[in-house]
């Protein structure tokens, strides 16, 4: 999904900027090409560009694949991985429009100087060793629209300086180790897609999440604790995708679920949720894959979820659901890949174990009368399974 989202938001810039590239993606080394021959060094822009690639050069201390090493002269347009355009403000001058160096497994970090590139739309630097902190010059990159940081070394608090980009529509930071909370701010800036998986974040997802327009955000793999926010719902408008994948939450999944009403795929697996699974997600018509797997829920799979018109994936073993309805039981009828193994379902095979289910049932969770900050798992996360589990019924 993030590969055809980056595609289809690096279409809609080059339309926006007029741009026609001749840029290949591929696992190659490849020379970039700009749209005329080379400007003469009157051009203020792409002296600025010249300054700040150099300057970049010279902290990147590993090139294993030799990217950066056409790198000399003036003429920065025939650079690898440097894209050039025709300036919105003015299409007969040329500036540097585009980076894109994603998988050169790079090792070094970006200078102060990248802030003179003032002209960028996209930057794509996945997949390399990048380290250190952003610089606070990013803010100069007024016009740039994606950012692409994924799997690099990058450290830190969360990058409030990619917050001040006023046209930035797709951010990726994931795979790195920035820590800390998420700022509110993330959320209420207009933001096509949000990726902060598998980072060191830590404290409770925001509970303040004022009106976004993302309609992927990924939070997976992070240490965020506490429960998920009510205010969750406030996402409805252009919620396509919520994964939340191992993220150390807690308490009962709110009932504001329900209300994504454009949610495709939901993912909360790997996590200590309790309770029953709320009825509200019956309305989610365009749902297509839900998986609640690795959890301590308990109570009823309800035939709401079961019978959801687009729904081709269902999955939530590992938890202790002690009934299903109607058609539930029998969701392979409809074509819909189901799993529900190491559960409490009466007749269904490698379920827990007869002691393990009433040891769980018998203090059941009501969500309507527990405080999400009373709320604790009965045990500890487990990314293995349920950690009481013995085993299955029938060994």
């Amino acid at each position: 999904m993030a590969l055809s989202f980056t595609f289809h938001a690096l279409i809609s810039v080059l339309v926006h900027l007029s741009f026609v590239s001749t840029a290949k993606h591929s696992h190659h080394h490849h020379t970039s090409h700009s749209l005329h021959p080379h400007t003469p060094s009157s051009n203020q822009q792409l002296q600025q560009a010249y300054h700040a690639l150099q300057a970049w050069k010279k902290v990147i201390y590993s090139d294993p694949k030799n990217l950066t090493t056409d790198w000399v002269g003036p003429s920065v347009c025939s650079y690898t991985g440097i894209f050039c355009a025709p300036s919105p403000s003015d299409p007969n001058t040329l500036v540097v429009a585009g980076i894109d160096l994603n998988h050169g497994d790079i090792a070094g970090f970006l200078p102060e100087a990248i802030g003179l590139l003032s002209d960028l739309a996209l930057i794509h630097l996945n997949s390399n060793r990048f380290c250190g902190i952003l610089p606070s010059s990013l803010a100069n990159l007024s016009l740039l629209y994606e950012l692409d940081l994924s799997n690099n070394r990058f450290v830190g608090p969360f990058p409030d300086v990619v917050l001040s980009l006023p046209s930035l529509k797709y951010l990726d930071l994931r795979y790195n180790e920035f820590e800390g909370p998420l700022p509110p701010k993330l959320f209420s800036n207009p933001l096509d897609a949000i990726f902060v998986n598998n980072n060191r974040l830590t404290s409770l997802i925001p509970r303040d999440f004022a009106g976004t327009t993302a309609s992927v955000v990924v939070f997976a793999n992070n240490d965020f604790s506490g429960c998920l926010p009510p205010t969750i719902s406030r996402f409805a408008d252009t919620l396509e995708e919520l994964l939340l994948i191992n993220s150390s939450l807690s308490g009962c999944l709110p009932p504001e679920v329900g209300y994504l009403y454009k949610l495709r795929v939901l993912d909360v697996s790997y996590n200590s949720l309790v309770g029953p699974v709320p009825y509200s997600l019956a309305g989610l018509g365009h749902l297509e894959q839900l998986n609640l797997e690795h959890n301590m829920f308990t109570g009823t799979v309800p035939l709401g979820v079961c019978v959801l018109p687009s729904l081709l994936n269902l999955t939530f073993s590992y938890n202790y659901f002690s009934e299903e309805e109607g058609i539930c039981r029998n969701l392979t009828s409809r074509g819909i890949a189901v799993d529900d193994r190491y559960n409490c379902l009466p007749d269904k095979p490698l379920q827990w174990s007869q002691k393990v289910c009433d040891a769980i049932l018998e203090h059941p969770i009501d969500c309507y009368d527990h405080e999400c900050s009373a709320m604790a798992p009965l045990v500890a996360p487990s990314t293995a399974g349920p950690s009481i589990a013995p085993g299955p019924a029938d060994t």
